[in-house]
């Protein structure tokens, strides 16, 4: 799982001799367990015979180990080795749970995005697709920097635990201790054709016209993506801030991270908008300055108190 190859490479997973034979533990989150006992447990039967050894399973929900035993030494591994495949090809098919955000919903900005949000409705309105139900929730403004598929309490404890590291190795010295002051201003589209625009976001730059959080976010998902808890999508980190969304359309919770990659049928069920007409007008919209003090574990579909997402942890 994601975190197991911080100390050491991914293959050496421990093998440990016991009077009966040998076994191997692997802690695999609960929700992954019904992959590896398919169909009326057809999987872990197939698994158990072509491998010669005995799988157990906690029960359903309960997080624990996977315990795989068996007499020899080289089919123990063989039987961890096509698990780790198994649940490593179902992990890149879950959805998102968490990421890591910046919150850009500061008095200032919400406001000037509620602004925004009248002018393009008295402009445009009449623009295909345009309509109030495609915009963020002010409370909810935010800067992705990536996500991430965290499936149980240990998982959201290794991300929150890396970010800390990451703030020692890294953070503090680049932003020398101080918030990072941003300016919001300008939109810009997601797709190849205006006319069909699926994803409005406002741009999101430094104000002293340093590449400080280009710096951070791109070493911050590096090393996610190093530690295996994030899947690399981009070279660097597209520094954006989602303003319409045509998935809002269909439901207000889904607010979706990056580029409409999540459900293959929501993808489907989109309904684009005419994007032109806004472009021209707003693209150099100003949002407002903010103050950036903290990167945020954020959970998806959720939200706390303030109206922004939980956090299950910050850097």
């Amino acid at each position: 799982g994601p975190g197991d190859c911080t100390d050491e490479p991914c293959d050496a997973f421990v093998v440990e001799e016991t009077e009966k034979g040998f076994q191997c533990r692997a802690e695999v989150p609960s929700p992954l367990y019904k992959y590896i006992i398919g169909k009326k447990g057809e999987t872990k039967k197939r698994l158990e015979t072509e491998t010669r050894t005995s799988i157990s399973i906690p029960k359903p929900g309960v997080e624990g180990e996977i315990v795989i035993t068996g007499q020899h030494r080289s089919s123990v591994i063989s039987a961890r080795t096509r698990i780790d495949v198994l649940l490593d090809s179902f992990r890149k098919k879950q959805p998102f749970t968490h990421f890591l955000s910046f919150a850009l919903n500061q008095p200032a900005i919400q406001e000037k995005f509620l602004q925004f949000k009248e002018e393009v409705l008295e402009k445009c309105s009449k623009d295909h697709g345009v309509s109030s139900s495609l915009f963020q929730n002010p409370a909810k403004l935010h800067l992705t920097l990536g996500t991430l598929v965290l499936l149980n309490e240990q998982e959201i404890r290794k991300a929150c635990d890396l970010l800390q590291r990451c703030k020692e190795d890294f953070v503090d010295q680049i932003a020398g201790g101080k918030p990072l002051t941003v300016e919001v201003a300008g939109v810009e589209y997601m797709n190849d054709d205006p006319a069909m625009t699926d994803v409005l976001y406002a741009k999101v730059h430094m104000k002293d016209g340093s590449d400080k959080l280009q710096v951070i976010a791109d070493q911050l998902v590096e090393r996610f993506v190093a530690s295996g808890l994030m899947l690399k999508e981009w070279d660097r980190v597209k520094l954006h801030a989602t303003v319409m969304n045509t998935l809002f359309r269909k439901d207000p919770s889904a607010e979706e991270q990056n580029n409409a990659m999540t459900g293959k049928s929501s993808f489907k069920e989109r309904e684009s908008f005419n994007g032109r007409n806004i472009l021209k007008l707003f693209e150099n919209f100003y949002f407002g300055e903010a103050q950036l003090d903290s990167v945020r574990l954020s959970q998806r579909f959720s939200s706390d108190a303030t109206g922004y997402y939980a956090t299950s942890g910050q850097l």
